[in-house]
């Protein structure tokens, strides 16, 4: 006889290897669009490490995955981690009508790269 215990530890497998199924997918995606760079700190990442090389959601929607990519972006574990803390701490702090925040990472290590690749040729 199955109880509700039963019932609910199916229910929470089957979520979760569901989870893990449409997070693989758009990782691989990812990581087939961008170059396994981290978005915030530029740390290169090759076989070895990629394992360490995260994608972050810009709007921490973890369902919201367009092919295109729009929504991803590379980080490396710690700067993953420090970027939803950030959100976190922004979100538990009290805001004065003057203060502004924000909660994606600002600094783009390729903001440059077309004029070098221009200056090589």
């Amino acid at each position: 006889m199955k109880t509700p215990e039963d019932k609910l530890d199916r229910v929470v497998a089957e979520a979760r290897v569901a989870r893990e199924k449409r997070e693989q997918g758009y990782r691989q995606q990812a990581l087939n669009m961008y170059p396994h760079v981290c978005g915030r700190c530029a740390r290169i990442f090759d076989r070895k490490n990629l394992h360490e090389l995260t994608v972050h959601h810009r709007d921490h929607n973890h369902d919201n995955n367009p092919s295109d990519g729009s929504n991803w972006e590379l980080l490396c574990i710690y700067c993953h981690d420090n970027e939803h803390q950030r959100l976190t701490e922004a979100q538990n702090s009290p805001q004065t009508a003057n203060e502004k925040s924000s909660s994606t990472a600002t600094f783009n290590p390729f903001a440059k790269l077309d004029d070098m690749l221009k200056r090589k040729k």
